[in-house]
């Protein structure tokens, strides 16, 4: 009879160690810590403990899950083949094990979410977890509500599990696992060095062999250098602050003309700091819809109110009231704010010198921070963890509207960031660049 002796890591994830009804739970490990295997043989004994019971199994190209999470199903399967309820069938065409108890496990690309919104399922597993967006998680975590259960499913709860190496930059698994976590969220990180049974020159040769950096990440499990590949580099907490609005000091709005959604930041700044204390992103919008919620907001200003922001909006070169920042003016008179300046490039700069600019406030050559951001201005927080640029190059990556309208969040991406370093730039150009 075939005996598993679990790891540590590997129990830890398989054992729920709370009451509640659904458990989600994420092995983060180094290479050869037993990830897939672990998954796979989760998946086995659910389906071999509750009959009648329906999981799927998948990761973000279906080639992937052939290739490994596949396998090392059938190698389960195959070992445990004489064990009461293991009896199955494979069917390559619909990619679905069935057992004899009844049970059910697909296997499908999770490349797009809509094809699994019509499924019930019991459990869920992704491999490779940090490939997927956070948009298929959470469609997952939706298809989790299968109301057939056996009256001897007596301890039976809801799980959506996955594996994954660590990734380089701040995903929604460092979001929901470590940031924000649910009480019935787990995170088992599981470093190479903790799987007893590989051979001691397996380590030894990745030690050998890989930076600093990169052992951190694949060999011991660790979250690595969220800034690389990312458009802000060098962000920490150093630079998120409490911040209080104050009427008594000048008030900079800083705008971003994107209809859907249209972005502006509100900041005060002094010689060497800038202090972002709100955001305003709005869908579907106008100039006008924007600066009235400003005045809602902001109605008793005292000092004066500075206007920057994308220079295509600029009604220096014309007397149109129907230009963005001649809309700006004209609410803001009309609502009693007469102490409006403009401060406007005559054109935009290239981004990538509103990038420099931004990076040089972030973090400067002597770790000194001078961009602080209160915890409300959400989105343009999730620009600084999330905003990339395309692989290999220095082109920042706009999602295309396909990659929206699977994860309707990007829509959020680059727009609040324009509009705060149109404000940075201004101020603090790199001189030069």
């Amino acid at each position: 009879m075939t005996k598993y002796d679990l790891l540590e890591k590997q129990r830890e994830f398989m054992e729920i160690p709370h009451n509640e009804s659904l458990d989600v739970a994420i092995y983060q490990g180094g290479y050869g810590s037993g990830k897939t295997w672990c998954g796979a043989l989760l998946g086995i004994l659910l389906a071999r403990k509750y009959p009648g019971c329906r999981g799927l199994v998948g990761a973000k190209e279906y080639e992937l899950v052939r290739k490994t999470t596949l396998v090392s199903y059938f190698d389960h399967l195959e070992m445990l083949a004489y064990r009461p309820g293991i009896h199955y069938t494979y069917n390559k065409a619909e990619k679905i094990i069935k057992f004899k108890n009844g049970s059910e496990i697909l296997f499908c690309g999770l490349d797009n979410p809509e094809k699994i919104k019509s499924l019930n399922l019991h459990w869920a597993e992704i491999e490779e977890a940090s490939q997927v967006s956070d948009g298929v998680f959470k469609q997952l975590l939706g298809r989790l509500r299968n109301t057939y259960r056996q009256k001897d499913w007596i301890d039976f709860r809801y799980r959506l599990f996955g594996h994954t190496n660590p990734q380089p930059d701040k995903g929604w698994i460092y979001e929901r696992f470590v940031e924000k976590p649910h009480s019935n969220y787990r995170l088992i990180q599981a470093p190479t060095t903790s799987n007893i049974y590989l051979p001691k020159h397996f380590i030894e040769s990745m030690q050998e062999s890989f930076d600093k950096d990169y052992y951190k990440i694949n060999v011991l499990g660790e979250f690595g250098d969220y800034s690389s590949g990312l458009v802000v580099k060098g962000f920490s907490k150093a630079n998120i602050k409490s911040l209080k609005y104050n009427s008594e000091l000048p008030l900079h709005i800083t705008c971003d003309f994107n209809v859907d959604p249209m972005c502006w930041c509100f900041a005060h700044k002094d010689e060497s700091n800038v202090y972002f204390f709100d955001e305003l992103v709005l869908e579907k919008t106008t100039t006008k819809q924007c600066i009235e919620e400003f005045t809602r907001r902001y109605p008793a200003h005292k000092s004066e109110i500075v206007i920057n922001g994308d220079a295509s909006g600029d009604n220096r070169s014309t007397q149109s009231e129907y230009t963005n920042y001649a809309i700006i003016k004209n609410v803001l008179t009309d609502y009693g704010y007469t102490n409006v300046k403009f401060r406007l490039r005559d054109y935009n700069p290239p981004i990538q010198n509103r990038i420099a600019a931004f990076n040089a406030r972030v973090c400067n050559a002597r770790s000194e921070p001078h961009l602080f951001i209160d915890k409300r201005c959400k989105w343009l927080l999730y620009n600084i963890y999330n905003l990339k640029y395309k692989e290999g190059s220095r082109i920042v990556d706009v999602p295309t509207i396909t990659r929206i309208k699977h994860e309707y969040t990007l829509k959020y991406l680059e727009h609040p960031f324009d509009a705060a370093s149109y404000l940075v730039e201004y101020y603090w150009r790199i001189k030069g660049g």
